[in-house]
């Protein structure tokens, strides 16, 4: 008699840290319980993966956990075969960088094969550097928009700015950001000289780290306030109306 096909795992979408903490410190315990058990990870950067799982500890040795890479230079037709262990009945996770996979990431296309598949998918507890930097901003919270990277020439960047402010002002949305860390003070800089004076503006750097700052001020404020150090610093940047 033929064996039956395994039932399928499912997949975790396992939030990583933002930054070198204690685990325990950040990360709830059902999410570090599912997180210490697997042994079959997919990831951004394997690098990063492993000094995650070494920090948990995992309960297996890292040489018998399976690292697979997913990041934005994986082939579409690739995806779905990452799925692989998933089909033969083990527990995947999902893992990003920093903050929670499919959010300013690149795994959503994995999650996207997993409901194809028919794949149990199961989103687990953990840092969102976007929405803690929404919480802490007293900005508008119930309409907002998150535009990841905005362009990296400052002709394109000024024009970007400039129309998030007009959205800000217009809807009252909250505008949220984010740069690449040794591009920081040259967006801040850019955002003081192209936005109006009345704006809110807020940065919030390091977030869930000892050194977390969350300084939110008018453009006009910004301007003659001593300035506050941000290369090198995962930050967020937000745009609001008063």
């Amino acid at each position: 008699m033929k064996a039956g096909r395994a039932e399928a795992g499912k997949l975790y979408l396992l939030p990583n840290l933002l930054g070198a903490v204690e685990p325990a410190s950040v990360l709830p315990a059902r999410t570090l319980a599912v997180a210490r058990r697997l042994r079959h990870f997919v990831v951004e950067t394997p690098k990063a993966a492993r000094a995650f799982v070494k920090s948990l500890p995992s309960e297996h040795a890292l040489q018998d956990i399976a690292i697979a890479e997913l990041n934005e230079h994986t082939p579409a037709r690739d995806v779905a075969a990452l799925l692989a262990p998933v089909l033969a009945g083990e527990d995947v996770a999902l893992l990003s960088d920093a903050g929670c996979p499919g959010v300013a990431d690149p795994g959503a296309p994995l999650v996207a094969a997993a409901h194809r598949a028919g794949v149990t998918v199961v989103p687990l507890v953990g840092p969102s550097a976007l929405l803690l930097a929404l919480m802490a901003s007293g900005m508008n919270g119930q309409n907002f928009v998150f535009h990841g990277y905005l362009p990296v020439r400052a002709e394109a960047r000024a024009a970007a700015l400039r129309a998030l402010d007009a959205a800000a002002a217009g809807s009252g949305a909250t505008q949220l950001f984010i740069e690449t860390p040794y591009r920081n003070e040259a967006i801040a800089a850019a955002v003081l000289a192209v936005c109006r004076p009345r704006t809110l503006f807020c940065v919030a750097v390091d977030l869930t780290l000892p050194s977390e700052q969350i300084v939110r001020r008018t453009v006009e404020e910004w301007r003659t306030a001593p300035t506050l150090r941000l290369s090198g610093r995962p930050a967020m940047f937000l745009l609001g109306r008063d």
